[in-house]
């Protein structure tokens, strides 16, 4: 028999993880007393393993996960494995086959993930998700995206769609005298006047427009190339050809507004080498008026600011377009809103029926109650919450130690009515939601490329760091087209071939 970890495993234990730990112990239908109890038939537990990642320093306390247990029915062991080495403990308990009943996947472009879900290694479950009423919700393009070869084998991790959009410094635009920017050239005279101005008022020219960070993908880039028609990665012609972004006038656009930002000072002149954490305390600091990220970090940014910029106001915006017509308003979906997969093992889950359970199991996660229980913790305890059904976090240190360690384990963060009381917040939630109406989604995602997934991360630093480049002035176009000539001769045009093939496949079916 496989050892079993207990619910409060020590971080101790988990650093020195053993990924077999988490398959055994009691049988799948041990009562709520232990294996030799005798509890009556409606005190039954289901006993769940769980192979999950932890995001945060150590694993939740059992305050928390005793009520989960309440409302599921389960008596859930997780074998906790820290977000830093994820990769290696994944790959180690794929090829040992040391699993759970449910295994948490959240590096899907992952080519050993990718193989094992092929294999036939985990369940294909979308058969069943319409036997349980909020799986049954997951929308048909959420399973789409999910899937490899057509075939979905988890239940997806279900994210907002598009979360991204530029915080702006309120209190420097009244200041100024300037509007809320709505076009990307607006957003450039704001930039202009918080560098050349005095936003901050004490007589120095100490400021700048921008503060972005080291990130393609998070940081302004991809966002502001949403404003200039970029697809989210790949384009798909009518007649079925694939286009990486890069190849096309609005990766270009996007790379000179942000060239001219750099060449003028109207961003910070380090981004290219700084880091999220240091992008947000220089923000926080008041070096800069202009911060293009996730809606919600402006709760993060503010908080942040307490004791240093007081006066800090902020405004979020997510209707900037660069023609300034609603009609273009587009913003890039990050991995189609999907944060992995909830994959259960033919090895730990052996027939339908246990199937079911399992499944069954995360259906009861997604119940308002759980969620709350998941986002906020205990009512009274870690929170209070209004007649609109606002919360208000009132111990902050207990909810980190018990509650926040659950946050990722949620399969769905959409379309609860218990939110946030924060106003910045629940100004960032609205803005959010509004986004998914123009969420544009990356055609390949679901797409399978071996190519791709054995080289793709390798060949993206080609582009990666030509795209930097240009940026910075050292390189022209013509050399920015030759480096995307390399991507090709390195294995970008089996890439291309792979995906043209594999969307061709997708539309016959």
């Amino acid at each position: 028999m496989k050892p079993m970890v207990s619910k409060m495993a020590a971080f101790t234990l988990v650093c020195g993880l053993l990924l077999s730990a988490c398959g055994g112990g009691g049988g799948k239908g041990e009562t709520a007393q232990g294996s030799g109890g005798s509890a009556a038939a409606g005190d039954e537990k289901t006993t769940i393993t769980w192979l999950n990642i932890l995001h945060t320093a150590s694993p939740p306390t059992d305050t928390v996960l005793n009520k989960i247990e309440e409302k599921t029915g389960a008596d859930i062991k997780f074998s906790w494995i820290p977000d830093a080495s994820k990769e290696e403990r994944i790959n180690t308990s794929l090829a040992s086959d040391s699993l759970a009943d449910i295994v948490t996947l959240t590096i899907l472009d992952n080519s050993s993930v990718r193989n094992a879900l092929k294999s036939g290694m985990f369940w294909e479950v979308e058969p069943f998700l319409d036997e349980f009423p909020n799986l049954a919700k997951i929308s048909q393009d959420t399973r789409r995206s999910a899937s490899i070869d057509g075939k979905l084998y988890g239940v997806p991790f279900q994210k907002d769609l598009a979360r991204n959009g530029v915080v702006i410094r309120k209190d420097w635009l009244d200041k100024l005298g300037l509007s809320v920017p709505k076009t990307t050239d607006e957003l450039m005279n704001v930039a202009k006047a918080f560098t050349e101005q005095d936003p901050d008022g004490n007589g120095q020219k100490d400021t700048t427009g921008f503060m972005d960070r080291s990130d393609l993908i998070y940081g302004a880039f991809k966002t502001l190339g949403s404003y200039f028609g970029t697809p989210n990665n790949w384009q798909v012609t009518d007649d079925g050809k694939m286009i990486p972004e890069f190849e096309t006038e609005g990766y270009v656009k996007t790379m000179d507004y942000m060239k001219t930002l750099y060449e003028k000072g109207y961003i910070n002149q380090d981004f290219a080498v700084t880091a999220k954490t240091d992008q947000q305390q220089k923000f926080a600091q008041g070096k800069a008026g202009i911060y293009v990220g996730a809606l919600f970090d402006g709760k993060n940014l503010l908080n942040m600011a307490k004791g240093v910029q007081d006066n800090m106001q902020l405004a979020l915006v997510n209707n900037i377009t660069s023609t300034g017509n609603e009609s273009d308003r587009a913003i890039w979906a990050a991995n189609n809103g999907i944060g992995g997969l909830l994959a259960f093992p033919k090895s730990e889950v052996k027939d339908e029926a246990e199937l079911k359970r399992v499944l069954k199991f995360v259906n009861d996660l997604m119940d308002d109650d759980v969620y709350a229980l998941m986002t906020y913790g205990i009512e009274g305890v870690h929170y209070t919450v209004d007649a609109n059904d606002a919360v208000t976090i009132t111990n902050t240190d207990l909810w980190q130690q018990e509650v926040q360690p659950f946050a990722s384990s949620r399969p769905s963060e959409t379309g609860y009515k218990i939110h946030d009381a924060d106003p910045l917040k629940a100004e960032a939630d609205k803005l959010i939601k509004e986004n998914a109406k123009y969420g544009v989604l990356n055609p390949a995602y679901s797409l399978e490329s071996e190519t791709y997934t054995t080289q793709g991360s390798e060949l993206q630093k080609i582009i990666t760091d030509a795209t930097y480049k240009y940026i910075l002035g050292k390189i022209n176009l013509d050399e920015f087209k030759a480096a995307v000539e390399n991507w090709k001769k390195s294995g970008g045009s089996k890439i291309i071939e792979e995906y043209e093939a594999a969307y061709k496949a997708t539309q016959q079916k």
